[in-house]
């Protein structure tokens, strides 16, 4: 009788922690804003989150205005065709370097992986930004955010 008392203590315990867990895995979830835009980390937060929240369009008001700039069809069909796949990246903004009209932001890329025995690894990356009418435009960043094949001068046989 004494055992199975402390046998009921020990999984009510248990699921009390279960509970716990729970609750705070839902309540800390907590969603990610846009910030000012008026930097080129705030650029680069910014479209990161368009990205992620699958908003092409406010994603594609980001990029320069450049010789070769995708239409807003390609753009989205990069994402749309798993050209470009951010699911299951973390981006950290870093330093940014500013020379003349252009910003170069340091970035670390996390990937989850699926298993839990993974930990997470950052790889450093970077964006680079341009400043166009008083405003601050991507024209690089790295693969997971970016096709390669924008702004790139279309192949003609």
């Amino acid at each position: 009788m004494k055992q199975d008392k402390f046998l009921t203590g020990i999984l009510i315990g248990v699921g009390a922690l279960v509970v716990l867990a729970l609750v705070l895995f839902f309540t800390r979830q907590g969603k990610q804003d846009y910030v000012s835009e008026n930097t080129p980390e705030g650029v680069v937060h910014n479209y990161g989150l368009a990205v992620l929240n699958k908003d092409y369009e406010k994603a594609y008001e980001y990029l320069a205005d450049l010789k070769y700039k995708p239409d807003y069809d390609d753009f989205r069909q990069s994402f749309l065709n798993g050209m470009v796949m951010p699911e299951n990246t973390g981006l950290d903004i870093g330093e940014t370097t500013l020379t003349g009209d252009e910003a170069v932001v340091e970035l670390t890329l996390y990937y989850s992986y699926s298993d839990p025995f993974s930990s997470r690894v950052g790889t450093p990356d970077r964006a680079v930004l341009v400043q166009q009418g008083g405003e601050w435009k991507i024209s690089l960043m790295p693969y997971t955010f970016w096709d390669y094949n924008w702004y790139q001068e279309p192949y003609t046989p």
